[in-house]
């Protein structure tokens, strides 16, 4: 939703060194930033760098996760770990996955998402938000009007029901997409299977 509104910035960080550098831009910029951070990595640990970068150093750039040639998975915030646990298991199958982490929804590194694109000719879009209008939507769009002439297989988007999220833990989880769901797609698209 927050992207739909001019001027904003919007940021979701998925490890601690990006929660700092992107909170710190925000800090620094001149734009309003809706920062957007997940309850579920607030326990999360890792290596923080002591500098700071510049915010256009941090928003609309992308953090390549793994590198692969297979498929790219592209996610953010929590599901960048989702994404990255997928990869895992789809290398244990000899496919290499490659994850991209847009870091910032707007701005967001279209160059990060095309050159994953061209090099893999397969592109996952896995986010928690219902998959209806979901950001990961924005993203097959864009790809879609950049015409690859190399697209091996449609793109997929992986995304939660349009239902309400349930109390129970339980319940909220089966809504969840998670690293099976995701490994599961890429085996698909490779086996040029999509359902």
């Amino acid at each position: 939703w927050y992207t739909h509104v001019p001027g904003l910035v919007v940021a979701a960080p998925a490890t601690p060194a990006d929660n700092q550098a992107l909170l710190t831009a925000a800090i620094r910029c001149d734009d309003p930033v809706v920062y957007m951070e997940h309850k579920d990595l607030w326990g999360l640990e890792g290596e923080v760098p002591d500098e700071a970068e510049a915010p256009d150093e941090v928003f609309g750039r992308a953090r390549v996760v793994c590198e692969g040639d297979a498929v790219s998975i592209v996610a953010w915030s929590r599901m960048v770990h989702e994404a990255e646990a997928a990869a895992a298991r789809l290398a244990e199958r000899g496919i290499a996955a490659e994850v991209i982490d847009l870091r910032t929804l707007w701005p967001w590194d279209k160059d990060a998402v095309f050159a994953s694109v061209a090099k893999t000719g397969r592109l996952i879009i896995a986010h928690e938000a219902v998959a209806v209008s979901g950001f990961g939507a924005e993203v097959a769009a864009t790809v879609a009007e950049h015409r690859f002439a190399d697209l091996k297989a449609p793109v997929r988007r992986l995304g939660a029901p349009r239902a309400p999220v349930p109390y129970a833990p339980a319940l909220e989880a089966e809504l969840r997409i998670t690293a099976a769901d995701i490994a599961a797609a890429a085996r698909e698209l490779l086996e040029g299977t999509t359902s």
